[in-house]
């Protein structure tokens, strides 16, 4: 545990059990446990959701390369669709698919 950096008679609320306190979490950008983001489900945050059509799709891994969350899923060297624990619904891999309707995005969040 970091010492209290509070000054003498400042009260801050008890963080909730098994949680760090806020001055106990290290400054930004440090990565305390590499590999860890993966536990993080964050395709809960979309709004919008990416449709991935095999049959168009020719597996050119342009939205796996630019994919900001690795939520691209590949097997065998093929696109086979969207991870959505991970996927924020940020489009991108529907902005930069070279093939029309390949990848194409849908309003709200929920599959």
């Amino acid at each position: 545990m970091a010492e209290s950096k509070l000054a003498a008679g400042s009260k801050i609320a008890a963080p909730p059990r098994g949680l760090p306190a806020w001055l106990e979490i290290p400054l930004g950008g440090i990565l305390v446990e590499p590999g860890n983001a993966v536990e993080y489900r964050t395709g809960s945050w979309r709004t919008r959701r990416p449709i991935h059509d095999p049959a168009r799709c020719t597996s050119c891994m342009i939205c796996w390369l630019y994919c900001p969350d690795d939520a691209i899923v590949v097997r065998e060297q093929k696109v086979v669709g969207v991870d959505k624990d991970h996927c924020k619904g940020c489009g991108i891999c529907a902005r930069e698919c070279p093939v029309k309707g390949a990848m194409n995005m849908a309003e709200g969040g929920a599959y």
